[in-house]
């Protein structure tokens, strides 16, 4: 039985042609509906292409806006052109999360012989400002979750500082977010050396979803196997989110998981329903686990005292708990101290409760009569136990990554991190 079952594995999918197309990391010829950001992003990088000292570019928008889609299909069409006086490296700020790691990747994408040979920050950005200079290339450096960098301050001013330092050539950032404000925590400095454009991206409706939809399911299900009003529902369910692409790819792509595994004959709307939450719980776990840190730590407190109880007994509703802001900050705190972290103050507290909030993490409702004083009370809309594990993997992740890095960044022989960048 075991073996008939783990050879049923190996079968050719009945519902699926190609599982690649329904992944929200491919990147498709024709991106539906961004056309003009497309354009945009292309204007703004012209006078690097050609050479010359172009403004830094910030694209923002939500999640599963087409973002990364669109920044990618731009590098693959400039890496087409025969001649262009700019090299461009594309960064995942989620793995490399710090200055010396984002410095790091540009010299291993184009200057591997020096790669990997234990050198501080201050060698790493000679090396790329000498490299630079030798025949007045532009370095277009793409930032993906630039909001993710944790020493982000000092990446911005030492990206912009080169400019400076550079007799001929240049450098150009572009920094993708979801969050507007972001540049809201850069101090001063790093402020002043911005000269950027800025490009957003609206959410898609229900209509673009569903055709963007339909586009992939003709390519990633086999004929017949999924109908339009599954993908007509799969889309309305994603554009009453927010208008989240990558949410309506996920719940089609499991709708068609659970039609296989039930051996239906096709994808029906009883499935999309089935699907959705699952969709939408593996995307929160997902965006917990690359949260900034803080953020982590202060919804890690919410998952304990979610978890263990709450002595505000009465705040307890049924199985929904609510819990006071005051008494979070206070775990918050806790959490930061027994991880060896600085805990944030009131302020920063206040704005991290509402990035949880946007993230579509938590909920939060002002306090009602019963309660004395005025206070925000919070729910939790996932499982406290997963989101528990999520940030604990992720926590003992990254710390295992900091000390594997500190041999190379400590042991610099010239210092890695040198004031004067």
């Amino acid at each position: 039985m075991a073996e008939g079952t783990f050879a049923d594995l190996f079968k050719e999918s009945e519902i699926f042609a190609n599982r690649e197309v329904l992944s929200p990391h491919y990147v498709p010829d024709t991106l539906l509906f961004r056309g003009d950001q497309i354009e945009a992003i292309e204007r703004a990088l012209a006078p690097s292409l050609k050479g010359e000292r172009g403004r830094n570019l910030f694209i923002y928008g939500r999640t599963g806006s087409g973002k990364t889609s669109c920044m990618k299909h731009v590098i693959d069409e400039i890496n087409k052109l025969p001649s262009i006086k700019a090299k461009i490296s594309y960064v995942n700020c989620r793995i490399y999360n710090s200055r010396f790691r984002v410095l790091s990747k540009i010299v291993s994408d184009h200057l591997p012989f020096y790669a990997k040979r234990g050198y501080g920050i201050a060698e790493i950005y000679e090396k790329i400002v000498n490299w630079l200079e030798e025949d007045g290339k532009v370095l277009v450096v793409v930032l993906d979750e630039i909001d993710v960098v944790k020493d982000l301050d000092d990446l911005v001013y030492t990206l912009a500082r080169a400019n400076s330092d550079l007799r001929q050539g240049g450098v150009t950032m572009v920094g993708i977010s979801n969050k507007l404000t972001f540049k809201d925590s850069l101090d001063p400095r790093s402020l002043s050396s911005l000269y950027e454009n800025e490009i957003v991206f609206p959410p898609y409706n229900a209509n673009e979803l569903a055709a963007i939809l339909k586009d992939r399911a003709a390519k990633g299900f086999k004929p017949g196997k999924i109908d339009d009003e599954s993908i007509n529902l799969a889309a309305a369910i994603a554009a009453k989110e927010s208008g989240d692409a990558r949410l309506a790819l996920e719940i089609i792509s499991k709708a068609g998981e659970l039609a296989e595994a039930e051996k239906a004959s096709a994808v029906t709307v009883k499935q999309v329903t089935e699907a959705e939450k699952a969709a939408e719980e593996e995307i929160a776990y997902d965006a917990v686990a690359t949260l900034p840190e803080h953020q982590r730590l202060l919804l890690y407190a919410i998952a304990l005292l979610t978890m263990h109880g709450t002595k505000f007994k009465k705040l307890a509703d049924g199985n929904d708990i609510y819990l006071l802001s005051g008494e979070i900050y206070n775990k918050y705190v806790d959490v930061s101290k027994q991880l060896g972290r600085e805990p944030k103050s009131t302020r920063w507290y206040r704005k991290y409760l509402s990035d949880l909030e946007l993230q579509g993490l938590i909920a939060t409702y002002e306090s009602g009569k019963g309660i004395r004083g005025h206070t925000k009370l919070v729910k939790l809309l996932f499982l406290p136990e997963k989101i528990k594990e999520t940030i604990e993997k992720s926590l003992f992740f990254e710390e295992g990554k900091q000390q594997a890095a500190a041999g190379s960044e400590d042991s610099a022989p010239s210092g890695s991190e040198q004031g004067s960048l």
